[in-house]
């Protein structure tokens, strides 16, 4: 899911019946931000491919993208701290990333050897 201030959204709506759980101890999450929608896409960090779980339009009121404040990792927005887990690394990428970057940083990720 993605955090667009006024809650989580997994797609362009709260609930995405279509999007399996993310399971496994270590996670990878992908938020892209394009024009005229965003993606999701997610998986396990120790293994495999990345799942694109969401390619769309935006949530009613999030369109057009309005980039507004900072881009902060591993906290929500409002800066609490009632989350849970625990936030391992992350990066940011110039434009809307390609599925050959996407797939290059999870691979990375992978050879990091979460979990070993």
């Amino acid at each position: 899911m993605a955090d667009l201030e006024n809650g989580l959204w997994a797609g362009s709506d709260k609930v995405n019946n279509a999007n399996t759980p993310l399971t496994t101890p270590f996670v990878t999450a992908m938020v892209k931000g394009g024009a005229n929608g965003f993606a999701l896409k997610g998986g396990d960090s120790t293994q495999g491919k990345l799942t694109t779980m969401w390619d769309g339009a935006r949530p009613n009121g999030y369109q057009p993208m309005r980039k507004q404040g900072s881009i902060i990792l591993g906290i929500g927005g409002d800066n609490s701290d009632s989350a849970i887990g625990t936030f391992h690394e992350g990066c940011i990428t110039i434009g809307y990333s390609t599925d050959a970057a996407d797939d290059a940083v999870q691979a990375n990720i992978v050879a990091a050897r979460y979990g070993a």
